[in-house]
């Protein structure tokens, strides 16, 4: 590690530390929202009665797969979609304006991904445009896939995390 540039190492100090240390429950609060993490729960109330009559069925019904647009309980810029999205860029957008102050007056950035997009403004505000961008349409593939609880998770997800930024970034001016 000793012969590594600069720009490459990453230090765990302190601040990181915290940083990390809720890496685990994120994750673990996202996974929970997946439909598979819940879709193994059996009530006793739906089962059927046992009984040692029961007769086997003798019918068959198939009903038509459903399309995409069968399958969405609602539209994709829905209300709680559109303040979702809005609060997400207007994260990012903090985000981005302290990150440009930081980075002038001295500091550095602590986001390798970000790191690389820091050598100039334009490449910086396309960074954050991009994520916003991309929270969208993530969003939009879950909306469609009819993952609905992640479709909202992924906007949440962001805003909480340009929101730890803003207030990393507000804290240490």
């Amino acid at each position: 590690m000793a012969n590594l540039p600069k720009s490459l190492k990453f230090p765990l100090n302190a601040r990181f530390g915290a940083i990390f240390r809720f890496i685990p429950l994120i994750l673990l609060g996202v996974l929970s929202l997946c439909q598979p993490a819940v879709s193994q729960q059996v009530s006793a109330a739906l089962l059927p009665p046992v009984s040692a009559a029961m007769e086997p069925l003798t019918t068959v019904t198939v009903s038509p797969p459903k399309t995409l647009s069968e399958t969405s309980s609602h539209g994709f810029w829905d209300r709680e979609n559109t303040i979702l999205f809005a609060s997400s860029a207007a994260f990012s957008a903090a985000d981005f304006v302290l990150t440009k102050d930081n980075l002038h007056g001295g500091g550095q950035e602590l986001n390798p991904v970000t790191r690389a997009f820091a050598g100039n403004t334009t490449t910086l505000a396309l960074n954050f445009a991009g994520e916003t961008a991309g929270v969208i349409g993530l969003s939009y593939f879950f909306h469609k896939t009819g993952h609905h609880k992640m479709e909202r998770a992924v906007s949440l997800l962001n805003i909480s995390a340009s929101g730890a930024a803003v207030t990393f970034d507000l804290a240490h001016r």
